[in-house]
């Protein structure tokens, strides 16, 4: 697995669309602005195929610390939940059942080695 980071999505879209980087990097960061503004706001963001963005409450609760098993009060909090999208869901699930690249044939061994 590797992680992908924001600069190498807009270097993509820069090549693939032939615009200057600074121009893509700017639009990326709106976006993820307006993602973050309105979710803020409570709305829900829906894009179609890819998934839904929407925020949650969560109530306060009682916890234990694992450490020294003492109890611990958890104030309430609005977390994100993010349902993929049926486009997504079916990319992901061909992943799955793509075969494994096939594995590296193990060297036979040297003469002399026990097996």
């Amino acid at each position: 697995m590797h992680t992908i980071t924001k600069k190498e999505l807009v270097d993509r879209i820069a090549d693939q669309t032939r615009q200057k980087r600074v121009v893509v990097k700017k639009i990326v960061q709106q976006f993820l602005d307006e993602i973050i503004e309105e979710l803020g706001r409570g709305n829900r963001l829906e894009f179609r195929d890819f998934g839904v963005f929407e925020t949650k409450h969560r109530a306060a609760r009682t916890a234990q610390n694992p450490k020294t098993l003492d109890r611990v009060h958890v104030p309430p909090k609005r977390t994100v939940k993010f349902k993929v999208g049926r486009l997504m869901k079916l990319k992901l699930a061909k992943a799955l059942q793509a075969p494994a690249a096939p594995a590296a044939p193990t060297p036979p061994p040297s003469p002399g080695q026990n097996a």
